[in-house]
């Protein structure tokens, strides 16, 4: 256990200082760009082209081809190097192409994720609006490149057992990112909400700077692939090293890509209705999301990557009781964190969306409260994903994968026929009801196949974290009004001080959970909270 602490802790404090970089620069974008208007919108549209194709690729196609075949790659007599050069050859010949394309192909995508309004007064992005979001799409749109490299080489990287490249290389990024939006603070002269007032140069300085970060976060890794034992070059003899066997894994994974691209086309699709109304549309969902990603990031993909690596082990030695030790004990770390991470966000979502800015914060704190109620089932889905991908199973996961976008897909439709105001809320709640759809029926298939994997321990943990939220939610909640009305906060108050308001009833709401679990004599919470009683923080 104690290489899993030190993998997760090297992952997390890395994973820490990239999202704090990164929570800095949206707010820095948000107060540049503002949280609504066709501007807002533009490059949310825009930016969120690569990033929807990263988040696939990452999360779904190469984690379930690279960390499974790489380690069994290991028995090779060259110890894997073959496969691996072949590998990233393949995958950057490959994504370099979807990048050319995808670049060429701006104005199609743009007309495909967003809603055009049909007359002056017609609900979507106006003809101006579509322009500005296809020149920002043309300087967005190499970032899949970049994304995927970054994905192939941290994988890579993971998979040799050397985490910390893979979470702090974005923090380059984000560097990167925030001295743009600060370049472009200095140069523009009209109205940001307005699509209108756009130039080139600032379109180019915007765009174009968020692109020059991703390609550093992904570059970066490089340099390390010979500290993972790798001497890399390019090898187009793809032929003899198993890669059939990797396409027919990955197969399925892009059937998931097609879906969850369906998913995604209808949701930008019906949040661009908002956009010529001034209400909350794509910009405040993204800001939103990437409130909603904070603790996932650090805590799930921190403790999974590390996990991820055992888990395939655990199936390439046929080490089945280890395979459901590594995911019961995962799964309850997760859930101590996303349960108290869930109900943190919906106490404080005033206090974080004001953060981002006064105007229209109303509406992004509706959308992180909603988000947050996805928290734990988002993890669970994270966690049971790359059990399937384990096992060599990417076909289970699409069929399941249907479901989710089907629900979602219903729910977006049903909240495009209601007002403009309600989009951006309709939106996060059919998400979180998919999300829930999409783990309960993953965790039913998966205990089927593993056999009794979920036991009276598991339910337990989760009912006493449940129950440790009554008085975490009452004290936050009581906490935060209290700030509120003997200090005077309200949603025009300075950045700062909703940043101290949260942490506040943060500070306070931890204390009452972790305290409340303790008193419940939780395992996870002894467990989690042994390695500081002993004054070790390497063992958990």
């Amino acid at each position: 256990m104690a290489s899993i602490g030190r993998s997760s802790a090297l992952l997390a404090s890395g994973t820490v200082v990239s999202r704090i970089l990164g929570f800095i620069s949206a707010v820095v974008l948000a107060r540049t760009l503002g949280l609504v208007g066709s501007g807002a919108d533009a490059f949310a549209l825009a930016n969120q082209l690569p990033n929807n194709i990263y988040a696939i690729v990452a999360g779904g196609v190469l984690s379930a081809v690279l960390v499974p075949h790489i380690i069994k790659s290991h028995l090779n007599p060259d110890g894997g190097a073959a496969y691996i050069n072949k590998l990233l050859t393949l995958g950057i010949v490959i994504f370099g192409l979807i990048a050319l394309l995808a670049t060429l192909a701006a104005p199609l995508l743009v007309s495909l994720y967003a809603q055009q309004s049909s007359g002056a007064n017609g609900a979507g992005f106006d003809s101006v609006t579509v322009r500005l979001a296809v020149a920002f799409a043309w300087w967005c749109l190499p970032q899949v490149f970049f994304y995927a490299v970054y994905s192939l080489l941290g994988e890579v990287l993971n998979a040799r057992g050397l985490f910390g490249p893979f979470t702090w290389a974005p923090a380059l990024n984000n560097i990167v990112a925030i001295a743009g939006m600060l370049w472009l603070g200095t140069l523009f002269t009209g109205s940001v909400t307005t699509a209108g007032d756009w130039d080139s140069l600032e379109i180019s300085v915007l765009a174009g700077s968020a692109t020059v970060g991703v390609a550093a976060q992904s570059l970066i890794l490089f340099g390390f692939l010979r500290r993972a034992g790798i001497r890399f070059r390019l090898d187009f003899g793809f032929r003899g090293v198993g890669l059939r066997d990797t396409s027919k894994v990955a197969a399925w994974t892009f059937g998931m890509i097609i879906v969850t691209q369906i998913a995604g086309v209808v949701q930008s699709n019906v949040a661009s209705l908002a956009t010529a109304t001034g209400d909350p549309g794509l910009a405040v969902l993204r800001f939103g999301w990437l409130v909603f990603m904070l603790p996932h990031s650090v805590v799930t993909v921190s403790l999974v990557t590390a996990y991820f690596t055992r888990m395939s082990t655990a199936v390439r030695d046929d080490n089945w009781v280890g395979l459901s030790r590594d995911i019961r004990e995962s799964l309850a770390r997760i859930g101590f964190f996303m349960v108290l991470a869930s109900a943190g966000l919906w106490v404080t979502s005033a206090h974080i969306a004001a953060v981002f800015s006064s105007n229209a914060a109303a509406g992004l704190g509706v959308v992180v409260s909603l988000f947050a109620l996805a928290l734990v089932p988002f993890g669970v889905v994270f966690v049971l994903q790359r059990v399937f991908y384990a096992l060599g199973d990417t076909k289970t996961p699409f069929y399941i994968q249907i479901a989710q976008a089907v629900v979602f897909c219903v729910g977006a439709v049903i909240t495009a026929i209601g007002p403009t105001s309600q989009i951006a809320f309709g939106l996060a709640l059919s998400l979180s009801v998919s999300t829930w759809v999409h783990a309960l029926v993953m965790g039913l298939v998966l205990n089927k196949r593993l056999g009794k994997l979920f036991d009276v321990t598991e339910i337990s943990s989760l009912g006493k974290f449940v129950l440790a939220l009554v008085p975490t939610v009452l004290l936050g909640w009581l906490t935060s009004e209290f700030i509120n009305d003997v200090f005077s906060v309200s949603i025009t108050s300075s950045l700062t001080t909703h940043l101290v308001a949260a942490a506040v009833v943060g500070v306070v709401m931890i204390g009452s959970y972790v305290g409340s679990l303790l008193l419940l004599r939780d395992a996870t919470t002894r467990s989690l909270l042994a390695p500081l009683r002993r004054g070790d923080g390497d063992r958990t």
